[in-house]
Protein backbone atom coordinates (compact mmCIF):
# COMPACT_ATOMS: atom_id res chain seq x y z
CA UNK A 1 0.00 0.00 0.00
CA UNK A 2 0.89 3.23 -0.86
CA UNK A 3 2.41 5.40 2.18
CA UNK A 4 1.18 8.13 0.24
CA UNK A 5 -2.15 7.32 0.38
CA UNK A 6 -1.78 5.82 3.75
CA UNK A 7 -0.89 9.58 4.86
CA UNK A 8 -3.70 11.27 2.79
CA UNK A 9 -6.08 8.81 4.37
CA UNK A 10 -5.02 9.36 7.83
CA UNK A 11 -5.45 13.42 7.23
CA UNK A 12 -8.79 13.01 6.11
CA UNK A 13 -9.91 10.71 8.89
CA UNK A 14 -8.44 13.33 11.37
CA UNK A 15 -9.79 16.54 10.05
CA UNK A 16 -13.23 15.01 9.74
CA UNK A 17 -13.00 13.23 13.27
CA UNK A 18 -12.01 16.54 14.59
CA UNK A 19 -14.97 18.54 13.26
CA UNK A 20 -17.19 16.08 14.67
CA UNK A 21 -15.82 16.30 17.51
CA UNK A 22 -16.19 19.69 17.57
CA UNK A 23 -19.67 19.73 16.46
CA UNK A 24 -20.49 17.10 19.57
CA UNK A 25 -19.70 19.81 21.72
CA UNK A 26 -23.19 21.02 23.76
CA UNK A 27 -23.25 23.72 26.75
CA UNK A 28 -20.18 23.97 29.26
CA UNK A 29 -18.68 21.24 30.09
CA UNK A 30 -17.99 22.52 33.79
CA UNK A 31 -18.93 19.49 36.09
CA UNK A 32 -17.62 15.59 36.33
CA UNK A 33 -21.13 14.41 35.06
CA UNK A 34 -21.03 16.48 31.79
CA UNK A 35 -17.94 16.12 30.98
CA UNK A 36 -17.17 11.94 31.96
CA UNK A 37 -20.71 10.72 31.56
CA UNK A 38 -22.41 13.47 28.75
CA UNK A 39 -24.72 14.77 31.26
CA UNK A 40 -26.46 10.76 31.31
CA UNK A 41 -28.61 12.15 27.96
CA UNK A 42 -27.02 9.89 25.17
CA UNK A 43 -28.93 8.11 22.58
CA UNK A 44 -29.60 4.67 21.73
CA UNK A 45 -28.11 4.84 18.71
CA UNK A 46 -24.81 6.71 19.88
CA UNK A 47 -24.47 4.74 23.07
CA UNK A 48 -25.06 1.41 20.89
CA UNK A 49 -21.98 2.58 18.20
CA UNK A 50 -20.15 3.93 20.93
CA UNK A 51 -20.21 1.23 23.11
CA UNK A 52 -19.06 -1.31 20.67
CA UNK A 53 -15.97 0.93 18.63
CA UNK A 54 -15.08 1.39 22.75
CA UNK A 55 -14.90 -2.89 23.34
CA UNK A 56 -14.42 -3.59 19.43
CA UNK A 57 -10.99 -1.96 19.50
CA UNK A 58 -7.89 -3.17 17.86
CA UNK A 59 -8.04 -6.21 19.19
CA UNK A 60 -10.56 -7.64 17.04
CA UNK A 61 -9.34 -6.97 13.59
CA UNK A 62 -5.46 -6.83 14.66
CA UNK A 63 -5.92 -9.25 17.74
CA UNK A 64 -8.93 -11.65 17.35
CA UNK A 65 -7.31 -11.97 13.49
CA UNK A 66 -3.93 -12.64 14.73
CA UNK A 67 -5.22 -15.17 17.42
CA UNK A 68 -7.11 -16.73 14.59
CA UNK A 69 -4.09 -17.15 12.78
CA UNK A 70 -2.49 -18.40 15.36
CA UNK A 71 -4.61 -20.96 16.88
CA UNK A 72 -7.58 -21.59 14.44
CA UNK A 73 -11.58 -22.06 14.81
CA UNK A 74 -11.00 -21.95 18.61
CA UNK A 75 -10.51 -18.16 18.57
CA UNK A 76 -14.11 -18.01 17.27
CA UNK A 77 -14.76 -20.12 20.41
CA UNK A 78 -13.14 -17.53 22.57
CA UNK A 79 -14.95 -14.39 21.16
CA UNK A 80 -18.51 -16.62 21.09
CA UNK A 81 -17.88 -17.04 24.99
CA UNK A 82 -17.13 -12.99 25.32
CA UNK A 83 -20.66 -12.49 23.41
CA UNK A 84 -22.27 -14.87 25.76
CA UNK A 85 -20.82 -12.69 28.90
CA UNK A 86 -22.72 -9.77 27.34
CA UNK A 87 -25.58 -11.13 28.70
CA UNK A 88 -24.39 -9.74 32.10
CA UNK A 89 -25.81 -6.07 30.93
CA UNK A 90 -29.02 -7.69 30.41
CA UNK A 91 -28.95 -8.03 34.39
CA UNK A 92 -26.13 -5.67 35.45
CA UNK A 93 -27.21 -2.93 33.25
CA UNK A 94 -30.68 -1.62 34.19
CA UNK A 95 -28.77 -1.43 38.06
CA UNK A 96 -25.86 0.07 37.16
CA UNK A 97 -28.31 3.04 35.50
CA UNK A 98 -31.00 3.39 38.51
CA UNK A 99 -28.21 3.65 41.40
CA UNK A 100 -26.09 5.67 38.50
CA UNK A 101 -29.40 8.28 38.43
CA UNK A 102 -30.42 8.00 42.16
CA UNK A 103 -27.07 8.66 43.98
CA UNK A 104 -25.24 10.81 41.11
CA UNK A 105 -22.21 8.24 40.42
CA UNK A 106 -19.58 9.43 38.06
CA UNK A 107 -17.72 6.10 38.36
CA UNK A 108 -18.25 2.57 38.99
CA UNK A 109 -15.58 2.67 41.88
CA UNK A 110 -17.46 5.58 43.24
CA UNK A 111 -20.74 3.56 43.68
CA UNK A 112 -19.09 0.58 44.89
CA UNK A 113 -17.33 3.31 47.94
CA UNK A 114 -20.70 4.29 48.34
CA UNK A 115 -22.30 1.29 48.51
CA UNK A 116 -20.22 -0.87 51.30
CA UNK A 117 -19.85 2.59 53.13
CA UNK A 118 -16.30 3.27 52.67
CA UNK A 119 -14.14 5.69 50.95
CA UNK A 120 -11.27 3.37 50.85
CA UNK A 121 -13.01 1.00 49.01
CA UNK A 122 -13.34 3.76 45.89
CA UNK A 123 -9.72 4.18 46.27
CA UNK A 124 -9.01 0.92 46.32
CA UNK A 125 -10.65 -0.37 43.29
CA UNK A 126 -9.81 2.47 41.22
CA UNK A 127 -6.23 2.36 41.79
CA UNK A 128 -6.85 -1.39 40.78
CA UNK A 129 -8.31 -0.21 37.90
CA UNK A 130 -5.59 2.25 36.67
CA UNK A 131 -2.79 -0.46 37.16
CA UNK A 132 -4.32 -2.84 34.81
CA UNK A 133 -6.27 -1.18 32.25
CA UNK A 134 -2.84 1.19 31.32
CA UNK A 135 -1.18 -2.11 29.78
CA UNK A 136 -4.46 -2.54 28.07
CA UNK A 137 -4.36 0.86 26.60
CA UNK A 138 -0.71 -0.02 25.34
CA UNK A 139 -2.31 -2.80 23.42
CA UNK A 140 -4.31 -0.61 21.75
CA UNK A 141 -1.29 1.65 20.87
CA UNK A 142 0.57 -1.05 20.01
CA UNK A 143 -2.20 -2.11 17.31
CA UNK A 144 -1.60 1.10 15.63
CA UNK A 145 1.73 0.45 15.13
CA UNK A 146 2.03 -2.91 14.14
CA UNK A 147 -0.98 -1.49 11.94
CA UNK A 148 0.58 1.23 10.02
CA UNK A 149 4.20 -0.27 9.82
CA UNK A 150 2.67 -3.38 8.33
CA UNK A 151 0.70 -2.10 5.82
CA UNK A 152 3.61 0.50 4.73
CA UNK A 153 5.91 -1.94 4.84
CA UNK A 154 7.43 -0.52 8.20
CA UNK A 155 7.92 3.00 6.01
CA UNK A 156 5.71 4.55 8.62
CA UNK A 157 7.65 3.01 11.77
CA UNK A 158 5.94 1.03 15.03
CA UNK A 159 6.57 4.26 17.12
CA UNK A 160 5.40 6.99 14.76
CA UNK A 161 1.84 5.03 14.79
CA UNK A 162 2.46 5.01 18.70
CA UNK A 163 3.01 8.71 19.06
CA UNK A 164 -0.27 9.31 16.41
CA UNK A 165 -2.43 6.94 18.27
CA UNK A 166 -1.35 8.89 21.73
CA UNK A 167 -1.80 12.08 20.55
CA UNK A 168 -4.92 11.69 18.97
CA UNK A 169 -6.24 10.36 21.86
CA UNK A 170 -5.48 12.77 23.94
CA UNK A 171 -6.61 15.17 21.56
CA UNK A 172 -10.43 13.40 21.17
CA UNK A 173 -10.99 13.67 25.27
CA UNK A 174 -10.14 16.88 25.65
CA UNK A 175 -12.14 18.44 22.65
CA UNK A 176 -15.93 17.46 24.59
CA UNK A 177 -14.66 14.93 26.96
CA UNK A 178 -17.11 11.72 26.18
CA UNK A 179 -19.68 13.52 24.24
CA UNK A 180 -16.53 14.21 21.37
CA UNK A 181 -15.87 10.44 22.05
CA UNK A 182 -19.21 8.65 21.57
CA UNK A 183 -20.16 11.24 18.45
CA UNK A 184 -16.40 9.80 17.39
CA UNK A 185 -16.81 6.30 17.65
CA UNK A 186 -20.09 6.04 16.28
CA UNK A 187 -18.44 7.19 12.82
CA UNK A 188 -16.10 4.87 13.72
CA UNK A 189 -17.96 2.18 14.31
CA UNK A 190 -19.56 2.58 11.06
CA UNK A 191 -16.71 3.20 8.79
CA UNK A 192 -15.46 0.04 10.33
CA UNK A 193 -17.85 -2.41 10.38
CA UNK A 194 -19.25 -1.84 6.71
CA UNK A 195 -15.35 -1.65 4.78
CA UNK A 196 -13.96 -4.34 6.92
CA UNK A 197 -17.01 -6.61 5.46
CA UNK A 198 -16.63 -5.75 1.82
CA UNK A 199 -13.17 -6.42 2.65
CA UNK A 200 -13.93 -10.71 3.86
CA UNK A 201 -16.56 -10.66 1.09
CA UNK A 202 -13.90 -9.46 -1.94
CA UNK A 203 -11.14 -11.50 -0.26
CA UNK A 204 -13.17 -15.02 -0.10
CA UNK A 205 -14.41 -14.32 -3.50
CA UNK A 206 -10.98 -14.02 -4.48
CA UNK A 207 -10.10 -17.47 -2.81
CA UNK A 208 -12.61 -19.23 -4.95
CA UNK A 209 -15.66 -17.99 -3.28
CA UNK A 210 -17.21 -19.67 0.08
CA UNK A 211 -16.99 -23.35 -1.05
CA UNK A 212 -13.18 -23.01 -2.56
CA UNK A 213 -12.27 -21.19 0.56
CA UNK A 214 -12.94 -23.25 2.93
CA UNK A 215 -11.95 -26.74 1.13
CA UNK A 216 -8.61 -24.73 0.72
CA UNK A 217 -8.28 -24.33 4.73
CA UNK A 218 -9.84 -27.97 4.95
CA UNK A 219 -7.19 -29.30 2.60
CA UNK A 220 -3.88 -27.10 3.59
CA UNK A 221 -4.73 -26.50 7.41
CA UNK A 222 -7.52 -29.11 8.48
CA UNK A 223 -6.32 -29.06 11.94
CA UNK A 224 -7.03 -25.21 12.22
CA UNK A 225 -10.56 -26.23 12.00
CA UNK A 226 -10.61 -28.23 15.14
CA UNK A 227 -9.86 -28.11 19.09
CA UNK A 228 -7.19 -27.78 20.17
CA UNK A 229 -6.32 -28.36 16.47
CA UNK A 230 -2.77 -26.90 16.33
CA UNK A 231 -2.11 -27.50 20.59
CA UNK A 232 -2.50 -23.88 20.55
CA UNK A 233 -6.01 -23.99 22.27
CA UNK A 234 -5.65 -26.57 24.82
CA UNK A 235 -8.50 -27.13 27.40
CA UNK A 236 -6.96 -24.85 30.68
CA UNK A 237 -5.31 -22.14 27.78
CA UNK A 238 -8.91 -21.82 26.49
CA UNK A 239 -10.41 -21.64 29.89
CA UNK A 240 -7.56 -18.99 30.78
CA UNK A 241 -8.40 -16.87 28.17
CA UNK A 242 -12.47 -17.05 27.90
CA UNK A 243 -13.00 -16.47 31.84
CA UNK A 244 -11.72 -12.85 31.88
CA UNK A 245 -13.70 -12.17 28.69
CA UNK A 246 -16.43 -13.46 29.89
CA UNK A 247 -16.81 -10.89 32.85
CA UNK A 248 -15.41 -8.28 30.53
CA UNK A 249 -18.13 -5.69 30.77
CA UNK A 250 -18.49 -5.85 34.44
CA UNK A 251 -14.84 -5.73 35.04
CA UNK A 252 -13.62 -3.19 32.71
CA UNK A 253 -14.22 0.08 34.46
CA UNK A 254 -14.48 2.01 30.67
CA UNK A 255 -17.18 0.10 29.64
CA UNK A 256 -19.43 -0.28 32.94
CA UNK A 257 -18.94 3.36 33.30
CA UNK A 258 -21.30 3.74 30.06
CA UNK A 259 -23.85 2.26 31.82
CA UNK A 260 -24.87 5.26 33.44
CA UNK A 261 -24.87 7.47 30.25
CA UNK A 262 -27.91 6.32 28.52
CA UNK A 263 -30.84 8.76 28.87
CA UNK A 264 -33.54 6.35 29.46
CA UNK A 265 -33.97 2.55 30.39
CA UNK A 266 -35.22 2.59 27.06
CA UNK A 267 -32.05 3.99 25.25
CA UNK A 268 -29.82 1.35 27.38
CA UNK A 269 -31.95 -1.17 25.85
CA UNK A 270 -31.08 -0.37 22.46
CA UNK A 271 -27.98 0.17 23.39
CA UNK A 272 -27.24 -3.46 24.38
CA UNK A 273 -29.37 -5.15 21.31
CA UNK A 274 -27.82 -2.53 18.78
CA UNK A 275 -24.11 -3.90 20.32
CA UNK A 276 -25.17 -7.71 20.40
CA UNK A 277 -26.31 -7.49 15.91
CA UNK A 278 -22.74 -5.20 15.60
CA UNK A 279 -20.54 -7.81 17.74
CA UNK A 280 -21.83 -10.69 15.64
CA UNK A 281 -21.15 -9.37 12.25
CA UNK A 282 -18.21 -8.45 14.01
CA UNK A 283 -16.52 -11.15 15.54
CA UNK A 284 -17.70 -13.30 12.06
CA UNK A 285 -15.37 -10.90 9.84
CA UNK A 286 -12.33 -11.07 12.23
CA UNK A 287 -12.10 -14.71 12.37
CA UNK A 288 -12.80 -14.86 8.76
CA UNK A 289 -10.26 -12.45 8.25
CA UNK A 290 -7.69 -14.58 10.24
CA UNK A 291 -8.28 -17.54 8.06
CA UNK A 292 -7.98 -15.57 4.74
CA UNK A 293 -4.54 -14.68 6.08
CA UNK A 294 -3.59 -17.88 6.84
CA UNK A 295 -4.64 -18.96 3.41
CA UNK A 296 -2.60 -16.07 1.66
CA UNK A 297 0.28 -16.08 3.98
CA UNK A 298 1.00 -19.06 5.71
CA UNK A 299 4.50 -18.49 8.29
CA UNK A 300 3.68 -14.87 9.14
CA UNK A 301 6.24 -14.85 12.56
CA UNK A 302 4.18 -12.83 14.51
CA UNK A 303 0.40 -13.27 14.03
CA UNK A 304 -0.38 -10.08 14.44
CA UNK A 305 0.41 -8.39 11.02
CA UNK A 306 -1.95 -10.79 9.34
CA UNK A 307 -4.36 -7.67 9.27
CA UNK A 308 -1.91 -5.42 7.91
CA UNK A 309 -0.21 -8.33 5.21
CA UNK A 310 -4.11 -8.59 4.01
CA UNK A 311 -4.69 -4.87 3.70
CA UNK A 312 -2.04 -4.67 1.47
CA UNK A 313 -2.22 -7.82 -0.81
CA UNK A 314 -3.47 -7.24 -4.29
CA UNK A 315 -7.16 -8.59 -3.55
CA UNK A 316 -7.92 -5.66 -1.78
CA UNK A 317 -8.19 -2.09 -3.59
CA UNK A 318 -5.66 0.69 -2.19
CA UNK A 319 -8.18 2.81 -1.32
CA UNK A 320 -10.69 0.20 0.47
CA UNK A 321 -7.49 -0.73 2.38
CA UNK A 322 -6.76 2.49 3.40
CA UNK A 323 -10.32 3.20 4.61
CA UNK A 324 -10.69 0.24 6.68
CA UNK A 325 -6.89 0.86 8.31
CA UNK A 326 -8.17 4.15 9.40
CA UNK A 327 -11.74 2.55 10.81
CA UNK A 328 -9.26 0.15 12.94
CA UNK A 329 -7.13 2.42 14.07
CA UNK A 330 -9.95 4.44 14.63
CA UNK A 331 -11.52 1.34 16.67
CA UNK A 332 -8.56 1.27 18.86
CA UNK A 333 -8.02 5.22 19.92
CA UNK A 334 -11.91 5.27 20.59
CA UNK A 335 -10.93 2.38 23.31
CA UNK A 336 -7.78 4.73 24.20
CA UNK A 337 -9.32 8.06 24.90
CA UNK A 338 -12.39 6.20 26.58
CA UNK A 339 -10.15 4.59 28.85
CA UNK A 340 -8.27 7.89 29.34
CA UNK A 341 -11.79 9.29 30.36
CA UNK A 342 -12.54 6.69 32.56
CA UNK A 343 -9.30 6.24 34.49
CA UNK A 344 -8.72 9.84 34.87
CA UNK A 345 -12.38 10.05 36.24
CA UNK A 346 -11.09 7.06 38.97
CA UNK A 347 -8.13 8.79 39.65
CA UNK A 348 -9.82 12.61 40.46
CA UNK A 349 -13.18 11.52 41.54
CA UNK A 350 -11.70 8.60 44.37
CA UNK A 351 -8.15 8.74 44.74
CA UNK A 352 -8.14 12.65 44.96
CA UNK A 353 -11.49 13.28 45.85
CA UNK A 354 -11.33 11.15 49.01
CA UNK A 355 -7.73 12.70 50.02
CA UNK A 356 -8.29 16.02 49.66
CA UNK A 357 -10.29 17.49 52.07
CA UNK A 358 -11.11 20.61 50.15
CA UNK A 359 -12.04 18.81 47.05
CA UNK A 360 -15.48 19.76 45.01
CA UNK A 361 -16.47 18.71 41.78
CA UNK A 362 -14.77 21.70 39.52
CA UNK A 363 -11.57 20.66 41.24
CA UNK A 364 -11.77 17.14 40.42
CA UNK A 365 -12.72 18.30 36.84
CA UNK A 366 -9.69 19.75 36.77
CA UNK A 367 -7.35 17.39 38.38
CA UNK A 368 -9.34 14.98 36.02
CA UNK A 369 -8.20 16.79 33.07
CA UNK A 370 -4.43 17.26 34.12
CA UNK A 371 -3.60 13.16 34.13
CA UNK A 372 -5.36 12.47 31.10
CA UNK A 373 -1.51 12.99 29.33
CA UNK A 374 0.11 11.50 32.38
CA UNK A 375 -1.97 8.06 31.89
CA UNK A 376 -1.30 8.29 27.78
CA UNK A 377 1.98 8.56 28.35
CA UNK A 378 2.45 5.81 30.72
CA UNK A 379 0.75 3.88 28.25
CA UNK A 380 2.56 5.23 25.48
CA UNK A 381 5.95 3.75 27.71
CA UNK A 382 4.13 0.41 27.78
CA UNK A 383 3.24 0.19 24.18
CA UNK A 384 7.03 0.69 23.53
CA UNK A 385 7.84 -2.59 24.90
CA UNK A 386 6.39 -3.93 21.63
CA UNK A 387 4.75 -7.26 23.11
CA UNK A 388 3.49 -9.55 20.71
CA UNK A 389 0.07 -11.45 20.22
CA UNK A 390 -2.08 -8.21 21.26
CA UNK A 391 -5.09 -11.20 22.03
CA UNK A 392 -3.06 -12.78 24.93
CA UNK A 393 -1.79 -9.21 26.44
CA UNK A 394 -5.71 -7.75 26.30
CA UNK A 395 -6.85 -10.89 28.26
CA UNK A 396 -4.16 -10.70 30.73
CA UNK A 397 -4.94 -7.17 31.37
CA UNK A 398 -8.42 -8.21 31.80
CA UNK A 399 -7.23 -11.35 34.05
CA UNK A 400 -6.02 -8.50 36.62
CA UNK A 401 -9.59 -6.75 36.70
CA UNK A 402 -11.76 -9.96 37.66
CA UNK A 403 -10.74 -9.50 40.85
CA UNK A 404 -13.32 -6.93 41.42
CA UNK A 405 -16.36 -8.78 40.48
CA UNK A 406 -16.65 -10.52 43.35
CA UNK A 407 -17.80 -7.14 44.91
CA UNK A 408 -19.32 -6.29 42.06
CA UNK A 409 -21.70 -8.57 42.36
CA UNK A 410 -21.96 -8.59 45.56
CA UNK A 411 -23.03 -4.80 45.67
CA UNK A 412 -26.34 -5.73 43.93
CA UNK A 413 -27.46 -9.49 45.15
CA UNK A 414 -25.49 -9.55 48.44
CA UNK A 415 -26.16 -7.61 51.20
CA UNK A 416 -24.07 -9.48 54.01
CA UNK A 417 -20.99 -8.14 51.81
CA UNK A 418 -18.72 -5.64 53.81
CA UNK A 419 -16.21 -3.35 52.92
CA UNK A 420 -13.23 -5.05 54.77
CA UNK A 421 -14.04 -7.97 52.38
CA UNK A 422 -14.19 -5.90 49.23
CA UNK A 423 -10.71 -4.30 49.99
CA UNK A 424 -9.10 -7.89 50.95
CA UNK A 425 -10.50 -9.08 47.74
CA UNK A 426 -8.95 -6.58 45.47
CA UNK A 427 -5.51 -6.06 46.83
CA UNK A 428 -4.38 -9.67 48.30
CA UNK A 429 -6.18 -11.01 44.73
CA UNK A 430 -4.35 -8.50 42.97
CA UNK A 431 -0.81 -8.60 43.87
CA UNK A 432 -1.05 -12.61 43.32
CA UNK A 433 -2.67 -11.96 39.56
CA UNK A 434 0.09 -9.39 39.00
CA UNK A 435 3.24 -11.85 40.81
CA UNK A 436 1.46 -14.88 37.89
CA UNK A 437 2.03 -12.54 35.63
CA UNK A 438 5.44 -11.07 35.85
CA UNK A 439 6.65 -14.40 36.66
CA UNK A 440 5.12 -15.77 34.13
CA UNK A 441 3.75 -18.79 36.60
CA UNK A 442 0.51 -21.00 35.70
CA UNK A 443 -0.06 -23.19 39.18
CA UNK A 444 -1.55 -26.14 38.10
CA UNK A 445 -1.64 -24.78 34.23
CA UNK A 446 -4.31 -22.43 35.78
CA UNK A 447 -4.00 -18.49 34.56
CA UNK A 448 -3.59 -15.85 36.80
CA UNK A 449 -7.25 -14.70 36.11
CA UNK A 450 -8.85 -17.79 37.17
CA UNK A 451 -6.43 -17.81 40.32
CA UNK A 452 -7.69 -14.12 40.98
CA UNK A 453 -11.05 -14.58 40.90
CA UNK A 454 -11.41 -17.87 42.64
CA UNK A 455 -9.14 -16.47 45.47
CA UNK A 456 -10.69 -12.64 45.55
CA UNK A 457 -14.38 -14.58 45.58
CA UNK A 458 -13.12 -16.55 48.65
CA UNK A 459 -11.65 -13.47 50.27
CA UNK A 460 -14.60 -11.51 50.14
CA UNK A 461 -17.15 -13.65 51.20
CA UNK A 462 -15.05 -14.85 54.16
CA UNK A 463 -14.13 -11.41 55.37
CA UNK A 464 -17.26 -9.88 54.73
CA UNK A 465 -18.57 -13.06 57.33
CA UNK A 466 -16.50 -12.17 59.94
CA UNK A 467 -17.20 -8.22 59.47
CA UNK A 468 -19.72 -6.12 59.87
CA UNK A 469 -21.86 -4.93 56.67
CA UNK A 470 -23.47 -1.45 56.17
CA UNK A 471 -27.09 -3.31 56.85
CA UNK A 472 -29.00 0.27 55.84
CA UNK A 473 -27.64 1.10 53.00
CA UNK A 474 -27.74 -2.64 51.73
CA UNK A 475 -31.40 -2.62 52.39
CA UNK A 476 -31.78 0.64 50.77
CA UNK A 477 -29.20 0.47 47.38
CA UNK A 478 -31.32 -3.03 46.81
CA UNK A 479 -34.67 -2.49 47.63
CA UNK A 480 -34.68 0.78 45.57
CA UNK A 481 -33.42 -1.41 42.78
CA UNK A 482 -36.18 -4.06 43.15
CA UNK A 483 -38.72 -1.35 43.39
CA UNK A 484 -37.47 0.47 40.17
CA UNK A 485 -37.44 -2.66 38.14
CA UNK A 486 -40.95 -3.96 38.97
CA UNK A 487 -42.17 -0.59 38.51
CA UNK A 488 -40.38 -0.43 35.00
CA UNK A 489 -41.52 -4.41 34.28
CA UNK A 490 -45.28 -3.23 35.01
CA UNK A 491 -45.17 -0.27 32.77
CA UNK A 492 -43.98 -2.23 29.90
CA UNK A 493 -46.78 -5.11 30.01
CA UNK A 494 -49.19 -1.84 30.58
CA UNK A 495 -47.70 -0.68 26.71
CA UNK A 496 -47.81 -3.70 25.62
Amino acid sequence: MSTTLVWWTLAIYIVVSLYIAYLSRSGKQTSMESYFLGERKLGGFVSALSYSATTYSAFMLVGLAGLTYKGGIGAYGFEIVYFMGVSLVAIFGPRFWLVGKKYGYVTPSEMLGDRYQNKKVAAIVAIASCIFLIPYSAVQLAGVGYLLSGVTNNAIPFTTGVIIATVLAIVFSYIAGIRSVAWTDSLQALVMIITATIVVVLIVNGLGGASGFFNTLETNHPEFLTVPGNGFFSFLTFLGLTVPWFFFSLSNPQVSQRLFMPDSLGSLKRMLMGFLVFGFIYTIVSVVWGFSALVMFPGLENADLATPMILSSELVPPVLGAIVMVGIMAAAISTIDSILLTLSSLFARDVYGNLSKKSNDQHQLLVGKLVIPVIAILAYLFAQMNVSLIAVLSVASSAGLLVTVPAIIGAFFWKRGTAAGVMTSVIFSGVIVLYLEFAKIKPFGIASGIWGLLISTTLFITVSLLSKAPEQKANEFISYIKTELTKNKKKQNRVS
